[in-house]
């Protein structure tokens, strides 16, 4: 691995699990000297993380993390919802084995495993990889591609208000019910629970952050 890819890939891992929390700003020189490595790779890095909109660079001041605002989020859920029930849609119309679903249900258990031991953090990881596993079956490249950024900043919010909202039962229940559909493949039915379920998420989190108005926010 290049340096460049791996201080690519620990700063923005760093951004995504809020190590690194909107609004933050970190010096290039304290980057490359957590990462035990020259400045040059972390500010190729910083411009590939600019270009995905997840950081500022701020000249001879290194990265400032972008902040999340009610009005950024709702667009972002708003295209992220339309290119997640197409892929569920395209889907459906594969009627794959129950071997090929299979990633979903592990994710779906890993799921009820976390919450279970009231592990947040797992949760949130296994709840980010069933859309991630959703769009992945769906067989269009473009679509993922589109998806994935906006699916980072999604994870963002998320890790942000993960402690300010109720636990997340009914996203399990719900995320379930769209398996089912995928399962009897019914594209529709699949296509209208994953929409339902995103326009709650969202309506949720967009409440949280009007509401707490977090500084970093």
């Amino acid at each position: 691995m290049t340096f460049v890819r791996q201080a690519y890939r620990t700063i923005k891992a760093r951004i995504l699990d809020n190590h690194y929390p909107p609004g933050q700003q970190v010096p290039e020189q304290q980057l490359a000297d957590d990462l035990g490595m020259s400045r040059t790779p972390v500010r190729e890095a910083l411009i590939r993380l600019q270009n995905e909109g997840l950081v500022d660079l701020i000249p001879r001041r290194g990265m400032r993390v972008v902040p999340l605002s009610p009005e950024d989020m709702r667009e972002i859920y708003e295209v992220l919802t339309a290119l997640e029930v197409t892929a569920v849609e395209l889907l459906a119309r594969r009627e794959l084995s129950p071997e090929a679903l299979a990633p979903l249900e592990e994710a779906l258990q890993d799921m009820e495993t976390c919450l279970d031991r009231d592990d947040l953090d797992g949760w949130a990881k296994a709840d980010a990889r069933f859309h991630e596993t959703l769009i992945t079956l769906s067989g269009n490249k473009r679509l993922a591609g589109m998806a994935a950024t906006l699916a980072d900043q999604a994870h963002r919010a998320r890790m942000v208000t993960l402690r300010l909202r109720p636990k997340p039962l009914q996203s399990i229940r719900e995320h379930r019910q769209v398996l089912e559909a995928l399962r009897t493949g019914d594209g529709r039915r699949a296509g209208e629970q994953h929409r339902q379920h995103r326009q709650g998420a969202a309506q949720l989190l967009l409440e949280i952050l009007s509401y707490y108005r977090l500084p970093h926010l």
